[in-house]
């Protein structure tokens, strides 16, 4: 019998961090799931988490813990998924090290990914966007931050990530105005700015007196800004800006349909998509297909593209009586 705690740590600092060397959002992804996973073996089966076996963790039992996840703790199918494509990396990486468990294993792998329902994305049309940038305070030392946070974030498309992570060397405010930034899956790119950006972060720089490697957006510790504060002001300044913009009070506002936003924005320009799966960092154009099926100004201009099928319209004419005879047949 072999227990499942060495295979498990193993598995974090051999292959993830050494071999695979996955980003440190990866690390944390899969710690929360293997937690969940046995903190449930341990109330099902009474036993510590080092004591349990890998046998223990077989087929019928990770389909308890799933069905557990969206019974018992409200995940939904894309969280359950992702929890599932955490424990099928964990036995792909088991199957080399033990071979007398390859049922099992297989068994295991053989646990399919739950299909769902994919809602269109959510994006701000211009009216809400310029309602959100307007409801900062610039008056005050914050609202300035955080307008200039929404400003960046609504114009690049970064992710929140990538977005906390800017420092100032990672930008270039002169002429052809851009920034730098690593992005998921260890991808560098650059985006070009537009001019109010640009406005807003050359005062923004001047203010905080920023330089080099100081972080674009920090606290007063001069650390990184977290992603749950960038969360919490995106999500204040949209309560604020319900009041002239109404239909602001329909949408779940978070830093990640500014993303969305950005590529709306683009698209509506009439930016090919390939070059929208450029400027966000998208590994495969397939991605930025969600973008097209939510434009309905898109669809709309292919409809207006359509040409009706010049028909004549003719009196009816009723068929002769022997004809009427044999149809009726």
């Amino acid at each position: 019998m072999t227990l499942l705690a060495p295979i498990l740590q193993s598995f974090f600092s051999e292959r993830l961090q050494h071999q695979q060397q996955v980003s440190p959002h990866t690390i944390l992804a899969y710690r929360d799931a293997f937690r969940l996973l046995l903190t449930y073996a341990e109330g099902q089966l009474g036993k510590a988490p080092s004591a349990i076996l890998l046998e223990d963790i077989n087929a019928p039992f990770v389909g308890a813990f799933l069905e557990h996840l969206e019974k018992e703790r409200n995940n939904s199918a894309r969280t359950r998924n992702a929890r599932l494509a955490a424990i099928h990396s964990l036995f792909r990486y088991a199957a080399g090290r033990e071979p007398a468990h390859a049922d099992l294993i297989q068994r295991v792998l053989a646990i399919p990914q739950k299909r769902f329902a994919r809602r269109l994305m959510p994006f701000l049309n211009c009216a809400e966007t310029n309602a959100l940038l307007a409801a900062p305070d610039k008056c005050t030392h914050l609202g300035r931050r955080d307008y200039t946070i929404m400003l960046l974030a609504v114009q690049t498309g970064l992710r929140l990530s990538e977005l906390t992570a800017l420092r100032v060397d990672d930008l270039e405010l002169g002429a052809g105005a851009h920034l730098r930034c690593r992005g998921k899956g260890r991808k560098d790119r650059c985006t070009p700015l537009t001019k109010s950006t640009v406005r807003a972060l050359r005062s923004w720089i001047a203010e905080t007196r920023s330089a080099g490697a100081d972080f674009l957006f920090r606290t007063k510790r001069r650390s990184r800004l977290s992603s749950d504060a960038v969360e919490g002001l995106v999500r204040k300044y949209a309560g604020l800006a319900k009041a002239s913009c109404p239909t602001l009070a329909r949408k779940n506002i978070t830093p990640h349909v500014l993303r969305h936003t950005a590529a709306m924005r683009l698209l509506e320009a009439g930016v090919d998509r390939s070059v929208i799966a450029l400027w966000l960092g998208h590994e495969h154009l397939e991605t930025t297909q969600i973008y097209v099926h939510a434009d309905l100004t898109v669809k709309e201009r292919a409809l207006a593209r359509m040409v009706t099928p010049a028909a004549r319209v003719k009196r009816y004419k009723p068929p002769d009586e022997l004809i009427a005879f044999l149809q009726n047949l």
